[in-house]
């Protein structure tokens, strides 16, 4: 498993958005709505398998001659690959030393053709769907709604009934699902 670290953390659905769903007018419950939001947001993200904001990431893979496909998708730029020595700093790779690709279905590829001395790469990338919250299609946002308000709704019950079912209606249409 890679890691992926994203330099840009946010949400599709404003805490305004969720206190009028709710009806709710008073302050209290912002910091349990926001972390709410944030969960359901993660939710939507791994259910549909694509990143819902543009954010900034950086994932290091292993060297490889072979077409290695990044983690987080649809992809909207490979911004900057930087080969990792066993020992000593980071460097540029030069640009005929790689070669990178995006896909009709929005997945980036990275291959390293010249490897010098690095073992590893850093590569730096943008993916998300939408550059702002509004950009983010009207189904997904709303079941991020749907779900937090059942998460906030629910949260003190003992039996509490799993998710709607009307939250993976309205995700699974962008459902993307990798085999390998």
């Amino acid at each position: 498993m890679r890691a992926v670290e994203t330099i840009a953390d946010a949400t599709p659905v404003a805490l305004d958005e969720i206190k009028a769903y709710l009806r709710i007018a008073v302050d209290e419950d912002d910091a349990l709505l926001a972390g709410l939001i944030r969960t359901a947001t993660q939710a939507c993200e791994r259910f549909v398998g694509q990143t819902l904001l543009l954010r900034d990431a950086e994932e290091t893979i292993p060297v490889s001659s072979e077409w290695r496909r990044l983690t987080l998708t649809p992809v909207t730029a490979i911004t900057e690959l930087a080969g990792l020595p066993e020992s000593g700093d980071a460097f540029a790779l030069p640009v005929d030393a790689y070669a990178v690709d995006i896909d009709g279905n929005g997945d980036g590829w990275v291959r390293v053709t010249a490897a010098g001395r690095a073992r590893r790469v850093t590569v730096r990338y943008r993916a998300g769907i939408g550059a702002d919250w509004n950009a983010v299609p009207e189904p997904l946002r709303q079941g991020i709604v749907r779900l937090v308000a059942h998460l906030f709704t629910e949260r003190d019950a003992e039996d509490a009934p799993g998710p709607p079912a009307s939250v993976a209606a309205l995700w699974r249409p962008w459902r993307r699902m990798r085999l390998s």
